[in-house]
């Protein structure tokens, strides 16, 4: 079957995750930041991840929202910036609206233009993705954003990936799944998309049971792929 339905994860595929931790080490009287945003994002980034897996694996679900704030009271601690309050919520308040890669509106667009579907699914929460969503201004080219707080466990569940199919109507294989974890990729692929890995680090591809039948280094290329 050919693919009608292109399905995005949110955070590192179409939302720069670092964007927060950038933005908010650029601002004034921010020097002890500014010298270690780069390694905070980093760490933000990989304990949100541990947390969500961890908490799947224990049957203990939270929505993403706290996982978020937990993973950066942990970065915080590590950076030895856990004394200022005014500086986490600024970055908590930096995260509701992270900035999209610059080429998602023109990928999205195009996309749209060929009549295909087009929707996030992510271990986000509605009101995160809705807030990230209408701050990168691409709310209008998305048909939905599909929350893994509908069946209450984080990827990679396989129940998580059902609600695309719920929502669309769509087989796994009329469905381009994008991510730029390769662990979602991997088992996006397992379950049956077509799956596309945004390897924006060139990393090698996970040893996991399922491998992406596509990369690509950004998501610029998406509209010209031969699988619509």
């Amino acid at each position: 079957m050919a693919v009608t339905t292109c399905i995005f994860d949110a955070y590192g595929t179409l939302f720069d995750v670092s964007a927060a931790a950038r933005a908010a080490a650029a601002e004034p009287g921010r020097a002890m930041l500014a010298g270690c945003w780069q390694a905070l994002a980093e760490d933000w980034r990989v304990k949100q991840l541990s947390y969500s897996w961890l908490r799947a694996v224990a049957g203990d679900h939270t929505d993403f929202w706290t996982v978020t704030q937990d993973a950066l009271d942990w970065a915080l601690e590590r950076h030895g910036l856990d004394g200022d309050p005014e500086l986490r919520a600024r970055l908590l308040a930096l995260y509701r609206e992270l900035e999209a890669y610059p080429e998602v509106p023109g990928m999205l667009a195009a996309l749209r233009d060929r009549g295909l579907a087009t929707a996030i699914l992510s271990n986000g929460s509605p009101g995160m993705l809705a807030d990230a969503a209408a701050s990168a201004g691409i709310g209008g080219l998305l048909d939905d954003c599909l929350s893994v707080e509908s069946v209450g466990v984080f990827k990679p569940a396989r129940v998580v990936y059902d609600l695309v199919g719920q929502r669309f109507g769509t087989a796994p294989d009329q469905v381009l799944f994008v991510s730029s974890n390769g662990w979602d990729a991997a088992a996006a692929a397992a379950y049956g998309f077509v799956t596309l890995w945004v390897n924006r680090r060139g990393e090698p591809v996970d040893r996991l049971p399922g491998r992406p039948a596509l990369v690509l280094p950004d998501l610029s290329g998406v509209p010209a792929l031969e699988v619509f």
